[in-house]
């Protein structure tokens, strides 16, 4: 057996839980697991963490409960008003106070995400203070930033007149989407919530969380009413870098590639209607290679992706659309309306 896997005793020790408390967390498919060809079921121990860290996340934005990493209160805690704030002076100030080891992977990728979301904080959030914390222990780094604005999800949602607050995260996960183009690329938190292991953005009652650790994110409700709440963490000694993130996305250095997800259109619904797929490709023009990522959905409709795979196709010769993370029948419709061009 795989020396990274354990049983679901060893798992259930590990991480201080009942064993049956684990069997109805896998058995509700809401941590990972495997099963060898005789049927046992096995678990990674970080994966099994982050996907833990992912719900008490969700739970704790609902009860208005600060963020933790693994329960530790975070070991820097400031307040500052947003008004003259330069977002490298904090950077600075948290590292020399922590005496951060910048050798270490996570040192390749935190200063670019912090850098970037208070930045966004001190530039879009129209608010007028930010409590910003910081977690170093043995094996993470990650940040809050937490500002009184109006809150990402709002802002977004008015700027480019979309229905609901939870359409806004669709937006951001495009990359190059932001409301004030003259000062922003737009490419911060697609490249924030890329790069780190955990990345929660909460605001305006809507939690938008990426676990690249699993390869999944989700959207639900229990986000903070009154401003935005984004928290990042990364493991200490990742193997993951900034420049294979952005090479990841680029061509010849340009930003030209992203990842939309479906399943972020909406909550609870079938993806069956044009108006729907007309969101998704919002913006997308601006990008030569798009991957349309249909992970989590189960069933799309013939308007759906005839509107996605054959009329904006036609529109946009020079655009390449590749689906990916397909189920059977997802894949039976799209290849019904490719093969039809």
């Amino acid at each position: 057996m795989d020396s990274s896997k354990l049983r679901i005793g060893e798992l259930a020790d590990q991480i201080g839980m009942h064993i049956n408390s684990v069997r109805r967390l896998a058995n509700a498919g809401l941590i990972p697991s495997t099963r060898t060809a005789g049927g046992q079921r096995l678990f990674n121990l970080e994966s099994v963490k982050n996907a833990l860290e992912v719900r008490a996340a969700i739970n704790q934005s609902r009860q208005g409960r600060n963020v933790t990493t693994h329960g530790i209160q975070p070991v820097w805690e400031r307040e500052f008003p947003l008004a003259g704030l330069e977002e490298h002076v904090i950077w600075e100030m948290i590292k020399s106070d922590l005496n951060l080891d910048m050798s270490l992977g996570a040192a390749d990728i935190i200063p670019y995400g912090f850098n970037e979301m208070l930045n966004n904080a001190i530039d879009h959030s129209g608010g007028t203070k930010a409590v910003i914390r910081f977690w170093a222990d043995a094996e993470n780094w990650a940040f809050e930033i937490v500002d009184d604005g109006a809150g990402v999800f709002k802002k977004i949602q008015d700027g480019f007149g979309l229905d609901t607050v939870f359409e806004s995260s669709q937006e951001l996960s495009k990359g190059k989407r932001t409301t004030a183009p003259d000062r922003h690329s737009g490419e911060g938190i697609f490249f924030t919530s890329k790069t780190v292991d955990v990345f929660r953005l909460s605001s305006n009652e809507v939690v938008w969380i990426v676990d690249n650790i699993r390869g999944d994110q989700g959207l639900g409700s229990g986000g903070d009413e009154v401003g935005t709440r984004v928290f990042a963490k990364v493991e200490l000694n990742t193997k993951r870098r900034m420049i294979d993130v952005f090479e990841e996305f680029s061509i010849d250095h340009a930003f030209v590639r992203t990842r939309p997800t479906v399943k972020l259109l909406d909550i609870g619904i079938l993806f069956v209607s044009r108006s729907q797929a007309k969101r998704l490709l919002q913006g997308l023009e601006n990008f030569e290679e798009i991957e349309i990522d249909f992970r989590g959905v189960e069933q799309v409709g013939q308007g759906f992706v005839d509107e996605v795979f054959r009329v904006w196709q036609l529109a946009h010769p020079n655009n390449t659309l590749i689906p990916i993370n397909m189920v059977p029948a997802v894949d039976f419709m799209v290849k019904r309306a490719t093969s039809s061009q």
